[in-house]
């Protein structure tokens, strides 16, 4: 059930909630706001992906280079780890006031945030207070980037009709990190091409970061004139027509109630498959590009924005493939190709003979991360309520992506040399796969009941 942005809900015959279908242009501008939202979050975070050696560099100085990057990769972590709270905080001021407002602030507060690391002194020139005020600084990062997840989705989500639900999932999800690496590997482009050589290490990760107040600005523009989701304007029409002012409980009380305390844990194993994959795909391969393959900038930058277009076309169409066949059966069959492909892959890529070939395999990597999780935010939606959507799916998802954050790191310390990091990395996105799968496993079928309670 869904509404027009200007209608107002009207009482059936039975005193139920009816509402119109939401208009065309509710519906485009709540997908876009939705995308573009994860978009210029992950725009954000890929930044400190592709300028991680940097980094390594100048916050965490060590004579052995994987150290080095395994503490890049450690701070990565740090924010992962913040990204629960963020989710609890405006996850629940979403069910409550709505979705709206929680984007702005989050979106706004992930670009500011980001810009601001431009502006940290290094070790060279503070000490260790330079690693501390990185970390602290990942650390509010980290918040406002769980907001993002627990706002963003459910608004585009639950606009759209049924039909279109799988498509928009993996659009925003995947195609939304898809479209931010594609603009952050733009970014980076420019800017090796603006300081090159040592001149990217003084002044081009700086301004690599600068480039994070335009998601800020961007993002009000965009959610300026953006209409709230039609289900919860209907949840709240529904307690106004029974006289409810209020939610009798707080949504993180219902969430964490024995009704839902299992299937939040069981959406977390899913979560924690997908989100492996896609770090140690599409977040591993700037540092492979470099480390590994030894890509010259142009060469590496060309490929991400390969990858990045791939990403966009793989998430939507396997979105779009759990609505034909269910999100159960999509899990399962993205899973099977997964764990027999993405090992290979790792081990191809390092010894394709032309860029035009490790470009492809580069693209088939990140594709196939992305793939994975795609459909996941529609599933978590479909698994609660509207009351506790944006709360629910925000802590599953960010749970989930929290743990799987780590892998890089672990991946970093496993291997004792870059030359490792192709096995190392075929291991891991393995294992991982196949805890997705055992996840796919267990969780139930949720095909068309996001508007059942």
């Amino acid at each position: 059930m869904e509404m027009l942005a200007n209608d107002k809900p009207k009482l059936g015959g039975s005193g139920t909630v009816v509402s119109p279908a939401a208009s065309n242009r509710q519906v485009l501008g709540a997908v876009t706001a939705s995308c573009m939202g994860w978009a210029l979050d992950l725009f954000d975070l890929f930044i400190l992906l592709f300028v991680a050696p940097v980094i390594g560099k100048l916050f965490f100085p060590s004579e052995h280079a994987m150290l080095s990057l395994a503490a890049v990769y450690a701070s990565f972590a740090v924010t992962l780890l913040m990204r629960p709270l963020g989710s609890a905080i405006f996850g629940s001021y979403a069910d409550r006031h709505g979705r709206k407002g929680a984007m702005v602030v989050a979106v706004t507060g992930v670009g500011l945030s980001t810009a601001a690391f431009g502006l940290l002194p290094t070790v060279g020139q503070i000490g260790l207070f330079a690693p501390a005020l990185f970390i602290l600084l990942r650390l509010v990062q980290g918040v406002f980037v769980g907001g993002v997840v627990a706002s963003t989705h459910t608004i585009g989500t639950e606009s759209v009709p049924p039909s279109w639900r799988g498509a928009v999932s993996g659009l925003v999800g995947g195609g939304g990190a898809g479209i931010g690496a594609l603009l952050a590997s733009i970014t980076y482009m420019a800017m090796t091409a603006l300081f090159p050589g040592d001149a990217f290490e003084n002044w081009g990760w700086r301004c690599m970061f600068f480039a994070g107040i335009v998601s800020s600005v961007l993002g009000l523009v965009i959610f300026n004139s953006l209409e709230e989701s039609p289900l919860w304007k209907q949840l709240q029409a529904a307690k106004a027509a029974s006289g409810q002012a209020k939610p009798q409980t707080h949504p993180l009380r219902t969430l964490f109630s024995r009704e839902y305390r299992g299937v939040l844990l069981v959406n977390i194993l899913l979560t924690v498959g997908g989100g492996s994959a896609y770090y140690l795909t599409s977040g591993y391969l700037p540092t492979f590009l470099k480390v590994v393959v030894k890509a010259s900038p142009g060469e590496a930058a060309a490929t991400l924005m390969l990858s990045s277009v791939g990403v966009i076309v793989a998430s939507v169409a396997a979105g779009h493939l759990s609505t034909m066949i269910g999100r159960k059966r999509a899990f399962l069959l993205i899973g099977a190709v997964s764990v027999v492909l993405m090992p290979l892959l790792y081990q191809w890529m390092p010894a394709a003979p032309t860029a035009v070939l490790r470009g492809v395999y580069a693209a088939a990597l990140s594709m196939l991360g992305c793939a994975g999780f795609a459909p996941i935010l529609i599933f978590l939606n479909e698994r609660f309520p509207t009351s506790i959507r944006a709360s629910g799916t925000g802590l599953s998802w960010n749970i989930g992506f929290a743990i799987g954050g780590m892998m890089p790191t672990l991946a970093s310390l496993a291997a004792r040399t870059p030359a490792d990091l192709p096995v190392v990395l075929g291991i891991f996105v393995a294992v991982v796969t196949l805890i997705y799968l055992a996840g796919a496993a267990i969780v139930p079928e949720t095909l068309g009941r996001l508007a059942e309670k």
